[in-house]
């Protein structure tokens, strides 16, 4: 993702704009920012976490959903994109269209040159201030490592890595095994490659 701010603009003025846009955007504070493409690998790896957690959740009351699912921090405002999405339950959205998502469970995340640093930082602060939200993974796209972060209590986490081929991570809150070798399954790992970072605008979040 890229920062390229665009002329403030309302919530709902915001929705309209992103059924006819062809690219997706982040939306803050009345500014939205553009989302770049993923690489061969990064659409790999979220392809890949996708359908891991799609096959142990199919016949279970829980629904995974890839990066064209808009989810809103409802005690923020931001409006994003994760890569993948797991609610456990009833969907919440803003609208009778239910295009926006607001009670995630899990929430996967790819890492990138251009977004580690946001993903990591603002990024899941904001994150952390879903309350149905339990568990946050970062995917790694120079290394064969998956970070998994989990609300042990309501402003508490804890970090787990999974490194190497032979890990594996476990996501209790949804009875599900994430292993490293099924996520990077074709993928060739972007080694070298300097970090850009990206971050929106750093107000104190409550």
């Amino acid at each position: 993702m890229t920062a390229q701010p665009q002329p403030f603009m309302s919530e709902e003025e915001y929705r309209a704009f992103e059924m006819t846009s062809p690219h997706k955007h982040e939306y803050y504070q009345g500014e939205i920012f553009a989302m770049s493409g993923g690489s061969e690998a990064h659409n790999l790896l979220a392809g890949n976490a996708y359908a891991a957690l799609h096959a142990q959740l199919r016949r279970r009351p829980c629904r995974v959903y890839n990066s064209d699912q808009r989810i809103k921090i409802l005690a923020t405002g931001l409006h994003t994109y994760p890569d993948v999405t797991v609610v456990c339950g009833q969907p919440q959205f803003v609208e009778a269209a239910r295009l926006t998502l607001t009670n995630p469970s899990v929430i996967i995340e790819v890492l990138s040159p251009s977004t580690e640093r946001y993903d990591r930082g603002m990024k899941f602060r904001h994150y952390r201030a879903i309350p149905s939200l339990q568990d946050y993974i970062l995917i790694a796209q120079d290394d064969y490592r998956i970070e998994h972060y989990t609300r042990q209590e309501h402003t508490i986490w804890h970090m787990h890595e999974a490194i190497g081929l032979s890990t594996q991570i476990v996501i209790s809150s949804i009875e599900c095994l994430l292993s490293v070798a099924d996520v990077y399954e074709k993928v060739e790992l972007a080694l070298d490659t300097p970090s850009i970072p990206r971050e929106l605008p750093t107000e104190e979040q409550p």
